[in-house]
């Protein structure tokens, strides 16, 4: 155990591919996210819309887990999942949220913090109809985050919502859709040699984002 707690101590890496002034973002933070969105992608990044989506309990009991984005405009960011989830029932309590991207092969983090709400049941029916049937049944299938006695019980239900749903057209379940990250604040943050990183932070104002270097 002790070579191991060497070992990650040991675990060292130098960030040295890019730099970020204040100077060279756009004054929009969404189109600065979209900038290096793109660039995510076209750097081959693994599932660029990878994120980190962390919620809190009433209490302020924090838990976190990987979500994908689904969508992003000048509202805010999108992602879906079973609102009788754990995560359901800590938004319907307490709707502050974070969201984290982490893209190693640029050597950069996206930090975003704001307040979310459901979106409407027509924008989730829309985007639920885009899914694979398989992804659609899943969504019927699973009691998300509840204890359950077996793998069984999830491969039961998946046959017999099969069973009920032949074709595509399976119908988006009342239980689950879509909600929107509405931003506070980005922070982008672009990794430097000796730890002297680049974190550029966007704050909303009256509609307005400003705009601060804060240090590493």
């Amino acid at each position: 155990m002790e070579n191991l707690r060497l070992y990650i101590n040991s675990l060292r890496h130098d960030f040295s591919k890019q730099s970020l002034s204040e100077n060279d973002v756009n004054k929009n933070a969404i189109v600065q996210f979209e900038q290096w969105f793109k660039e995510a992608v076209n750097a081959k990044v693994n599932e660029p819309n990878a994120m980190t989506v962390c919620t809190a309990t009433k209490e302020g009991k924090p838990s976190a887990r990987i979500l994908l984005l689904r969508n992003f405009d000048e509202n805010g960011f999108v992602f879906y999942t079973n609102y009788d989830s754990r995560k359901g029932h800590e938004i319907e309590a307490n709707p502050y949220c974070s969201i984290l991207f982490f893209w190693p092969e640029l050597e950069r983090q996206v930090r975003i913090e704001g307040v979310l709400q459901k979106q409407s049941k027509a924008d989730s029916d829309i985007y639920f109809q885009t899914r694979p049937r398989t992804s659609k049944l899943g969504a019927w299938s699973s009691p998300q985050s509840k204890v359950i006695e077996s793998r069984k019980v999830l491969d039961e239900a998946y046959q017999k919502n099969s069973e009920k749903f032949p074709d595509e057209q399976v119908p988006r379940p009342e239980f689950w859709g879509g909600y929107l990250l509405k931003p506070s604040s980005i922070e982008f943050w672009q990794g430097r040699p000796s730890r002297m990183h680049d974190r550029i932070l966007y704050r909303k104002e009256n509609n307005n984002w400003t705009i601060s270097r804060l240090a590493p």
